[in-house]
């Protein structure tokens, strides 16, 4: 059951957390010229670094100001599964990642791409996000900038790369999971709306 905090709360559109969501859409062709052109590293690193803090940020100010608004609640995951998407599509062309964490993270999101549109054909707009969707979103975006980090040479760079291949396993296993909540969450909706229209 979704709880109240989770609720929206305001229609208002030029509100703090919805602010913080389209920085971090704007973010996302900066972070890929970042990594892709010069090769800025440490730059693109930082910037992931805060889109993940600004991620937190909104929802907390969001729950605690009583702004959560129904674009809130579709921007957030919009701008989380783009990072995403950007920073696996910039780490591959690098050679950072293998090409089988891209197919293993995009695929969850091909198929809650196809559950969330037979959701929409039963009248049903989307499910609530679960916290364990956060949780391995955050993991993801706290290993990317290690392992950009861990690109370099040294023993930082070694470290960084070290831990950051933990977050991305812990997160990618999260991120399925997560995944896996999310069908069982549709099944039970799909069970209680006929098809509309």
């Amino acid at each position: 059951m979704r709880v109240q905090e989770t609720q929206v709360q305001t229609d208002r559109v030029w509100t703090v957390p919805n602010m913080l969501s389209f920085l971090r859409l704007l973010g996302i062709p900066v972070f890929l010229w970042l990594v892709l052109v010069p090769e800025a590293d440490g730059w693109a690193a930082a910037l992931l670094v805060v889109a993940s803090f600004t991620d937190w940020l909104d929802g907390y100010i969001a729950r605690r100001t009583g702004a959560i608004s129904r674009l809130g609640q579709l921007l957030d995951p919009i701008a989380d599964r783009l990072y995403i998407l950007a920073t696996l599509v910039g780490l591959l062309l690098r050679e950072i990642v293998p090409l089988w964490l891209v197919v293993v993270l995009l695929s969850r999101d091909v198929v809650l791409a196809v559950v969330l549109a037979v959701l929409k054909r039963h009248g049903v707009t989307g499910i609530p996000v679960h916290f364990l969707g956060k949780a391995a979103t955050f993991c993801l975006l706290i290993a990317f900038p290690l392992l950009l980090i861990g690109a370099g040479t040294g023993a930082p760079a070694e470290l960084a790369k070290a831990v950051g291949w933990a977050f991305t396993l812990w997160g990618t296993a999260l991120y399925w999971w997560a995944g896996l909540l999310y069908l069982v969450q549709a099944r039970a909706v799909l069970a209680r709306h006929p098809v509309a229209g």
